[in-house]
């Protein structure tokens, strides 16, 4: 006697071919990201224990010489030092200034859109494009230093003078990414609920406590969001400094990254270039690490 239809058990529970259809929607990005991310971090932690001459073609183990000679680098303070510098002013400057520009252009005036278009439009502009007029505008007979000799002031060599090379190269970033975070910080105020500010202004709490106690808590996640994406942005910049000042003058712009090139492409030196991309890799992992902990203490909704 065969068992009715309806009794038989499938194969597939319906749980499994859930999990199945998820998998499989999952699978070319876990694939993407295999390929892509993990292969790439294993070979050059694999590249990093060796010392590779592609000019001789010659790939010899090392073992840990190479973190050995990365401990004794006397250059690597120096560009340690450059890599923290530019990323604390770009984290100042640019949180701060797209903080400053999401409250100003959180208001409804006439062609305010116009003005936030503006501030944004740097975000789409080509990177390299951006950082050429800026090297011919910081240039000593550039376009800022024949603005200043309008009144009568003498620049500066901005790109060739230790004292203020690292600053230009702050400031052409800042102005570069400054509207994205604009963008996101005003996505974040216009969330804000108003009646929280009507309850403050009824209380006779003055504008800068209502930002404090208000404003600020309740687009920490934002701001966090934003932390996180330019730190980890500073700490990869390439281009500009490549464009710029090539890490000049000394090594006073020569950051991480542009080390880690001229180490790697200019010096051939491809095992302990692979060491100081490891190094790399740490730093970015132990600082979104931390900020990411710290979220429990910053962030309104984690608290």
């Amino acid at each position: 006697m065969t068992e009715p239809r309806h009794a038989r058990r499938s194969f597939w529970t319906m749980a499994q071919r859930d999990s199945a259809a998820g998998y499989l929607f999952a699978a070319p990005q876990l694939a993407g990201i295999a390929l892509f991310v993990l292969l790439p971090l294993a070979l050059v932690f694999w590249y990093s224990l060796h010392e590779w001459n592609v000019l001789a073609n010659t790939f010899n183990y090392t073992g840990a010489r190479n973190y050995q000679q990365l401990l004794q680098d006397p250059t690597l303070p120096s560009v340690l030092g450059a890599t923290a510098l530019f990323c604390a002013g770009l984290v100042l400057f640019n949180l701060g200034l797209a903080l400053l520009l999401a409250v100003l252009l959180n208001q409804r005036l006439a062609g305010i859109t116009l003005v936030r278009t503006l501030f944004f439009s740097p975000v789409v502009v080509s990177l390299v494009a951006w950082t050429i007029v800026w090297g011919f505008l910081l240039q000593h007979n550039g376009g800022i230093n024949g603005m200043l000799a309008l009144v009568g002031i003498d620049g500066p060599n901005w790109l060739r003078s230790p004292g203020t090379a690292m600053v230009s190269v702050i400031v052409v970033q800042v102005f570069k990414n400054v509207g994205l975070n604009m963008v996101l910080f005003l996505a974040a105020l216009q969330g804000v609920p108003r009646e929280l500010y009507e309850a403050a202004r009824i209380d006779g709490a003055p504008a800068w406590r209502q930002f404090r106690r208000i404003t600020l808590p309740l687009i920490s996640p934002t701001v966090l969001l934003t932390s996180i994406i330019t730190i980890v942005g500073s700490l990869q910049v390439f281009a500009q400094i490549a464009v710029l000042t090539q890490g000049g003058p000394g090594v006073s712009t020569t950051v991480l990254v542009y080390y880690l090139y001229q180490q790697t492409f200019q010096f051939h030196r491809f095992g302990y270039g692979s060491t100081l991309a490891v190094l790399l890799f740490a730093i970015v992992a132990l600082l979104t690490l931390a900020q990411w902990q710290l979220r429990r203490k910053f962030v309104f909704h984690e608290q």
